[in-house]
């Protein structure tokens, strides 16, 4: 049972990595921990996959985020329109 369990669900092979990152609000905080990702990258800390997934992580929160006020804003763009025609 143990042995169809695994394969259905297989263990994952993550590790839980204790990395400490400045608060990223925007696109421009993204740049500062660059450094410090290539550093724990090139010390062994983190492997490539677990500093690329951060990145790609941040990326498409910052790409929702920004796609959730465009929408907003052209919503409320609209329901002004409506109201003046």
């Amino acid at each position: 049972m143990r042995t169809l369990v695994d394969r259905l669900v297989p263990p994952r092979k993550d590790r839980l990595v204790a990395f400490a990152l400045p608060a990223l609000h925007t696109a421009a905080d993204a740049a500062k921990p660059m450094a410090s990702l290539t550093a724990a990258v090139a010390s062994g800390a983190l492997t490539p996959c677990e500093a690329t997934g951060l990145v790609e992580a941040f990326t498409k929160a910052l790409k929702a985020a920004d796609l959730e006020t465009r929408l907003a804003a052209l919503e409320q763009h609209m329901e002004t329109a409506r109201c003046i025609g």
